[in-house]
């Protein structure tokens, strides 16, 4: 019997399966961890959207099967945040689609549109749904540097004039998912004009447009003239709303793009559960104070990961957007790399951090902070790192959790 499955052959081993397996380990024993690993919002959805959730459910009648490109109300309410939110207009019944969650809706998007041996311009270091929803579809991917939006730029032109055949598709995430680095419109200019050029699909990832600080509001490239001719846009109510086990998302832009996404979803699902549909209208077109309140929260998170780890001997760059601080690995620590570096934080100071590596080779060098531990864990993480930085780094410490 074949259990050398051609896909799954196609993705490489779990990066932080080996981080995983020691924090596993260590709450076994008993540790009490505090875990910046995974970008999971710990705060409570706002109590409007789950009061609404709980009164459509309610009646049986919600219980029967939903529509896979999202309830019409719902696909309303997304092109009405478009508008609100970027001043661009949107058509419901054709230029929007709810996903289950961003991700789901990128990894079949690329489903759709990709055929075995396509080139897809992907960012590196980036989220790894951005890579892999191609791989697993068969493309072939140029991982390009990202590791400023201006290299990027760069980089992509210069990939796209020298790919074997012509790339398909180019993604983009800003803010970023993982070094919270933002663009302008500019950027989106410019990188409009690259895939006009070599005929691209540009797939943005939008996910944290509404997580910001001290910046004006991320823009969408949907609001330049024309973007629409061949862009797409993936959204998330996972963090603006507080609701990342709800798995709502949505798509925005290209008909085309997003009848494709439209068709091969409507074999795949049907759709969210309504109540979480009509509950996420009800996120979209209801009172947007505590979308203000969340950003406060990781703002003040912010401010103090990188005050308290300053005075703990670790400096990290001030994050403008998104969830994460994407903090680069103290001096001591560089030759060792951002694996090493995430297990021995783990083992001897309580503390997880996802190792820059998992997101792409360049990556190495850094670690992504989630900021999901409230303000007493984050300064409790900073006294424990103090402790952890003033040990003999010529002599790594074991790995072994019962020392």
């Amino acid at each position: 019997m074949q259990t050398d499955f051609h896909r799954i052959k196609r993705l490489p081993p779990y990066v932080f399966e080996e981080v995983n397996r020691l924090k596993a380990q260590a709450r076994a024993a008993g540790d009490d961890i505090i875990d910046f690993g995974m970008g999971n919002p710990d705060m409570p959805t706002p109590k409007h959207i789950v009061d609404k959730l709980c009164e459509v459910a309610r009646d049986p009648k919600s219980n029967r099967y939903s529509a896979s490109r999202g309830i019409k109300g719902l696909r309303r309410a997304m092109a009405a945040y478009y508008e609100r939110r970027f001043g661009v207009q949107v058509d419901p019944d054709t230029e929007v689609i709810a996903t289950l969650g961003s991700k789901e809706g990128f990894a079949n998007l690329a489903a759709a549109i990709t055929a075995p041996g396509d080139v897809v311009l992907v960012p590196n270091p980036a989220y790894p749904i951005h890579a892999f929803g191609f791989i697993i579809a068969g493309a072939a991917i140029r991982h390009i540097p990202a590791t400023n939006p201006e290299e990027y730029l760069r980089q992509v032109d210069r990939a796209a004039r020298h790919s074997i055949p012509s790339p398909l598709a180019v993604v983009v995430n800003y803010p970023s998912n993982p070094t919270a680095q933002v663009v302008g419109l500019d950027f989106y200019k410019e990188l409009l004009a690259i895939a006009r050029k070599h005929q691209m699909w540009v797939l943005s990832d939008l996910a944290y447009a509404d997580i910001y600080f001290d910046i004006e509001p991320p823009p969408s490239i949907l609001q330049l003239e024309g973007a629409k001719d061949i862009c797409i846009e993936f959204q998330s109510l996972s963090k603006t709303y507080a609701m990342p086990g709800w798995r709502m998302g949505f798509a925005a832009g290209n008909k085309t793009l997003i009848s494709a996404l439209a068709r091969i979803k409507s074999y795949l699902d049907y759709g969210a559960y309504t109540p979480i549909q009509v509950a996420a209208s009800a996120a979209l077109n209801g009172p947007q104070e505590c979308v203000d309140e969340i950003r406060a929260i990781y703002k003040s998170r912010r401010d103090v990961l990188v005050e308290s780890m300053g005075r703990a001997g670790w400096e990290i760059d001030v994050p403008p957007a998104s969830m994460f601080a994407w903090a680069k690995l103290p001096e001591q620590y560089r030759e060792h790399g951002s694996m090493e570096f995430a297990k021995q934080l783990l083992v001897h100071a309580k503390i997880a951090v996802a190792p820059g590596i998992g997101f792409g080779e360049y990556g190495e060098g850094y670690v992504r902070i989630g900021l999901v531990e409230n303000e007493h864990r984050i300064r409790q993480a900073a006294r424990n790192v103090k402790k952890f930085l003033s040990l003999r780094l010529n002599e790594p410490p074991s790995l072994d959790i019962s020392k």
